[in-house]
């Protein structure tokens, strides 16, 4: 009975041992730390998956596989759990960039007179924001600027990276305006328009610039590229005249056709492709 017992002991001691070979192996293994895992909180978060398709990267399906091989970083932390909740306040990267479940909006302006464009103004003047106040949830911004007195297209959106492109003088984003003048354009003075033009000391980029058809020499169609502040009536002021109206009638491709003063509409999806392929 004892040779019995200490063989028994010995079998034991040896199952007990986390080197030994047998079946309680495994229970003495540390669980593995995994970056790919980041502390969750409650599950009352939004699938990340979603999360990244509502930002207008991809469909979730194609989310999924992204976050499968590792282009998504949560709170500075690699995520490549499906099913990966993203709680209020989380930091999410997409191959390195900031972004945002909130979706992206295009809104287009008629803008009226004496209107500035602004978020907000302390001395009480009326904004743009204030004609665009119920187009949508999200909080969108106007791309470039118009003054009080320039009435025209106006774009609304909050996608930067679009914002960014359509606002550098490197893309050549077609801004055409209809300036009516206090006075006549002389036939010399169109010609110096169509040529260079240096304004405060430096030049002045003007595509086109002609006479509208059918109407008095006092109403002048010019399209620039260029984004510096009031430059329309410093082009015409350089010359002599005086900008009594200014339009703007198209900015990059998008017209006022069907856009009464004052009115706001959402851009069509071809409006929209044709902008991301400028």
């Amino acid at each position: 009975m004892q040779r019995k017992n200490s063989s028994r002991g010995r079998q034991a001691d040896k199952n007990s041992n986390p080197q030994g070979k047998g079946k309680f192996k495994k229970d003495f293994r540390k669980p593995k730390s995994s970056a790919s895992k980041p502390t969750q909180k409650k599950d009352d978060g939004v699938r990340l998956n979603k999360y990244i398709a509502n930002s207008g990267i991809c469909s979730r399906r194609e989310a999924d596989t992204y976050i499968e091989h590792g282009s998504v970083v949560v709170n500075g932390k690699l995520v490549t759990e499906m099913g990966y909740k993203v709680q209020p306040g989380d930091e999410v990267k997409f191959d390195g960039t900031l972004i945002s479940m909130e979706q992206k909006r295009y809104v287009l302006l008629n803008k009226p007179k004496n209107y500035i464009t602004t978020m907000e103004d302390d001395r009480g003047r009326k904004t743009v924001m204030e004609l665009i106040s119920n187009a949508t949830k999200e909080r969108i911004y106007p791309v470039g600027r118009l003054d009080r007195n320039t009435t025209g297209l106006l774009l609304f959106t909050n996608d930067g990276e679009l914002a960014k492109k359509l606002t550098h003088p490197k893309h050549n984003v077609r801004k055409l305006y209809h300036a009516s003048l206090d006075k006549k354009l002389s036939l010399a003075d169109l010609e110096k328009l169509r040529g260079d033009v240096i304004i405060e000391g430096r030049k002045v980029f003007i595509d086109a610039v002609s006479y509208v058809e059918g109407e008095r020499k006092t109403e002048v169609g010019i399209e620039i590229h260029s984004g510096r502040n009031r430059i329309v009536r410093k082009i015409f002021e350089h010359f002599g005249y005086t900008v009594v109206k200014l339009d703007r009638v198209i900015f990059a491709g998008l017209t006022k056709k069907n856009l009464p003063r004052g009115r706001w509409r959402e851009l069509t999806n071809q409006e929209l492709n044709n902008l991301q392929m400028l």
